[in-house]
């Protein structure tokens, strides 16, 4: 049975008979896999915690006739304890994960594995607000996908911005002319915000007050449950605390 290494994040689990446990990987070098962990499931499992989701790990697998076998795994990034610790980065890198699986494909994505990676960490080390992070990374990793959203010109005619109105299925901002009627109007700050998640401006997003990241929160949203068409289920639970 040929093998392969690679590293991998956890993205789901299932559950599968009573000692199993079917894993979701996205990994760096063969973009999305499914897995059997066998007996993962036993306390005196040799992989203890390291497949659980948020988790990163170097990987040997034995690839099979419809899901591979995990038969070593390293762990590389323990982010998973931290993570579920706290209920607000909880919520966000359950939502970030999802947006992965849906985003990716067998074929995979280097940019999106280093990207989710990156976003994991981020969250474990409380090096942002959870919410920031959430959204900065939605914005990257769609962007990586090929819907990379316009906050300057005109995402329909080109013509230099800024612009006031914002219409995901347009693909951000637009001119007044060619928006439709109703769109939602984003303010400078709001705007300003968008911009800095999406480059990892880091300084402003952090300066930015409570009202705006709310506002940026909602345009976050609504790009990316209009571009994954069926939405993200785990978006709608994700505490964006107090603000």
């Amino acid at each position: 049975m040929p093998t392969y290494r690679d590293e991998g994040v956890v993205l789901r689990t299932h559950s599968l008979g009573e000692a199993d446990r079917i894993v979701t990987l996205l990994t760096r070098e063969h973009g999305k896999v499914r897995a059997v962990a066998r007996g993962v499931r036993r306390t005196s499992s040799r992989f203890g915690g390291r497949l659980e989701p948020f988790m990163v790990a170097d990987l040997q697998l034995a690839v099979g006739r419809s899901l591979d076998i995990v038969t070593q795994a390293v762990t590389l990034g323990s982010y998973a304890p931290v993570i579920v610790s706290d209920y607000r980065a909880y919520t966000a890198a359950t939502a970030m994960v999802e947006t992965a699986d849906r985003l990716t494909d067998d074929d995979g994505s280097r940019q999106q594995y280093l990207l989710l990676v990156g976003a994991l960490r981020s969250l474990s080390r409380a090096e942002h607000d959870p919410s920031l992070t959430l959204d900065s990374y939605l914005l990257r990793a769609l962007s990586i996908a090929g819907w990379a959203p316009s906050f300057g010109d005109c995402a329909v005619t080109g013509e230099p911005g800024p612009h006031r109105a914002f219409v995901p299925q347009l693909g951000g901002m637009v001119a007044d002319h060619s928006a439709p009627p109703g769109s939602l109007r984003i303010d400078a700050a709001t705007l300003e915000l968008l911009g800095a998640l999406l480059t990892g401006d880091w300084a402003n997003a952090e300066a930015s007050v409570d009202g705006v990241r709310n506002r940026a929160s909602g345009a976050v949203s609504a790009y990316v449950q209009w571009h994954l068409e069926r939405g993200l289920r785990s978006l709608e639970y994700v505490d964006r605390g107090e603000r």
